[in-house]
């Protein structure tokens, strides 16, 4: 079957107009991300019909040892309009345009949620010894068309990726978020459990200040962050990472990429870092000292944050990644935990789905991850 859609490479002020037109785009598939992720190639791709631009995407080249092929890869994207036609028409033609480009194999995450539980639903669910995942407990509501989604990528030949496995660039298949649509401050703050508005007031009683910082700022956050990864045992990114995060993302918008500050008595005690494209407001890094927790800074810099991603329209606050597990012996258990707290949602999207290209090439690939 011909497409009525053609694909071809688009330039990044090309992309980036496109992107300011649409209420909500992942900030992993603005131009400006390819910049960020410098060790891979970096393409902006558009979908025409006719003259006009209809859709758009960031491609991340990941290329093989010793050969001129790559991984196509398309995190939380692309954007196109997944549940209004036929997915044939949008997908035969980025193939065949990746394929062109040297790609033995293409991992795209379509930003498509399928599944929503309510923080209620979440906290009665952790509290039941018999279950042990989100997967296990009743949906507060399903996407049938966002479920089709998946059945029709499986039969156009896509493999979807086992949630729990470990490739680097993955993105998490459920996350956790708060609506703001047409809420106040107030209705917020009541949304969330007793905990959490008390860690929200101790905090401001204690004289917590929430700042933003500037780009000179990043070298007090990253201390706190590597303490941080020590703290929780996972490998810091390097302040390089973040500099040129800030450097790229606000070369685009000067308030795409925001960076907070939470002090007491002059001490840094938590910092985190806000991105928002549109309507949507991601909470994207977090830092906090093992000294001080008491005054609550980490309770206090979220709830500016949120604010602030309200008053500048957002109608999604999204603390991204939260493991599938709700059993309270998990060690993981606990970050859904805190983020329930926050009378949010949480989330499943369709998850990432690979589709290869070249068998042999593709399988060489998988196995190489693997061993990294």
């Amino acid at each position: 079957m011909t497409s009525s859609l053609r694909v071809r490479s688009i330039s990044a002020p090309e992309h980036l107009e496109f992107v300011r037109g649409r209420p909500s785009v992942s900030f992993l598939q603005t131009p400006a991300w390819a910049t960020v992720k410098n060790e891979w190639r970096g393409e902006s791709i558009g979908w025409f019909r006719g003259d006009v631009l209809v859709g758009a995407a960031l491609v991340l080249y990941r290329k093989l040892p010793k050969l001129e092929r790559f991984l196509a890869y398309l995190p939380e994207g692309p954007d196109i309009d997944w549940v209004g036609g036929d997915l044939t028409d949008w997908l035969t033609p980025m193939t065949a345009h990746l394929k062109s480009q040297g790609a033995f194999g293409i991992r795209m995450g379509p930003p498509v949620v399928t599944r929503r539980w309510n923080a209620s639903t979440i906290k009665a669910a952790i509290a039941d010894p018999v279950l042990t995942t989100l997967s296990d407990v009743p949906a507060d509501a399903s996407d049938d068309a966002a479920i089709a989604v998946g059945k029709e990528l499986k039969q156009l030949g896509w493999k979807e990726l086992d949630a729990s496995g470990g490739f680097t660039a993955g993105q998490p298949k459920f996350n956790f978020q708060i609506p703001l649509a047409d809420r106040s401050e107030d209705d917020v703050l009541a949304g969330m459990n007793q905990l959490w508005r008390r860690n929200i007031k101790k905090a401001a009683k204690l004289g917590v200040e929430v700042t933003t910082g500037s780009r000179a700022d990043l070298a007090a956050f990253h201390e706190i962050y590597a303490e941080t990864a020590q703290r929780d045992h996972f490998t810091p990114r390097p302040l390089s990472y973040f500099e040129r995060m800030w450097d790229a993302l606000g070369a685009e918008e000067p308030d795409r990429l925001v960076l907070y500050l939470a002090h007491h008595e002059g001490d840094l005690v938590a910092s985190t870092t806000m991105v928002r494209v549109g309507q949507h407001a991601w909470y994207s890094y977090g830092a906090s000292t093992t000294a001080k927790r008491e005054v609550r800074g980490s309770n206090a810099i979220q709830w500016q944050m949120i604010r602030d991603a309200m008053a500048a329209g957002a109608t999604i606050y999204d603390m991204r990644g939260i493991t599938e597990t709700i059993d309270p012996d998990d060690s993981h258990a606990g970050l859904i935990q805190f983020k329930v707290g926050t009378g949010g949602e949480a989330v499943e999207y369709l998850g990432e789905w690979d589709l290869p290209l070249n068998r042999a090439l593709y399988l060489g690939f998988v196995q190489y991850m693997k061993r990294r």
